[in-house]
């Protein structure tokens, strides 16, 4: 049985967490999968579990909430006639593949390369959120043929590498084709609907020594930090959005952009043994 003090320990941890994140969600727009997994990894390390595959449990509980918390967007969205049904089903499958791919990467790697490869991206992330113009432009639509099958699956991939949905990377890149702000923050949740789903049953199965994963954890998942998150998500979500409609997000937005490369930075630090 896991110690009881531990126990406890983990639900305040991730009772601050989730809720963190849920307040975040709602006030930025952002998605909580850039907020959880270094949250998960340092609260897990504290706990003392710091092993070669802490951040595939990270990654993996990280998706996990993402199933719920995407397929909930989607419903909203889909009410008001947002999401983008054409888009989300030309892209869903070469996301997914990348998303599958993904998974077989990050099984493969080791923590520490993993947290290489979220500071690295999570620079990136932060740099757009924090430099961005809504003005920039790839081209006047999302594009076809070989351009979407070359980026769909990155796109899949790369959010795996990160324990992330499709806001971070789907929402620049539809804005980037001209697609309105809201109709790609939609359509981004149905991206994070088929690259969780997928990634969290391959992460199910991958096999992770009793001794390096916290308290009830099947394969990679921690169903003691999802359920926790989940109802915390739930609940300070819409604090978030009533904060974002009492002020204007967007010098928040340059806030969290710092706060993200600095949090960036430091995983890249880790990473580099420094």
């Amino acid at each position: 049985m896991p110690d009881t003090m531990l126990l406890l320990q983990m639900l305040l941890l991730l009772i601050v967490i989730g809720g963190f994140a849920g307040v975040l969600a709602g006030l930025l727009g952002v998605g909580g999968g850039i907020v959880l997994v270094p949250a998960f990894f340092y609260a897990f390390q504290t706990l003392g579990y710091d092993g070669p595959q802490l951040m595939q449990i990270c990654l993996a509980t990280s998706l996990a909430t993402i199933i719920v918390t995407s397929v909930r967007s989607v419903l909203s969205h889909n009410k008001k006639g947002a999401v983008d049904w054409p888009v989300l089903r030309t892209w869903a499958p070469g996301i997914a593949i990348g998303a599958v791919l993904g998974v077989l990467v990050a099984a493969s790697l080791r923590s520490t390369t993993l947290q290489g490869v979220f500071g690295g991206l999570g620079v990136i992330i932060g740099a757009y959120l924090g430099l961005g113009r809504a003005h920039w432009r790839l081209g006047p639509e999302m594009p076809r043929g070989l351009i979407r099958a070359t980026l769909s699956p990155i796109v899949g991939f790369l959010s795996v590498l990160m324990g992330i949905g499709g806001g971070s990377f789907g929402v620049p890149l539809m804005s980037l084709y001209g697609v309105p702000i809201h109709r790609a923050v939609a359509t981004a949740a149905g991206f994070g609907v088929t690259i969780a789903v997928p990634s969290v049953i391959g992460f199910l199965f991958l096999e992770i020594a009793p001794a390096n994963r916290p308290p009830l954890t099947i394969g990679a998942v921690n169903l003691v930090a999802f359920g926790i998150v989940i109802t915390m998500t739930m609940i300070t979500a819409p604090w978030g959005v009533k904060l974002a409609h009492a002020m204007d997000p967007k010098p928040l937005k340059r806030i969290f952009a710092v706060f993200l490369t600095l949090v960036a930075l430091n995983m890249l630090r880790k990473a580099l043994g420094w």
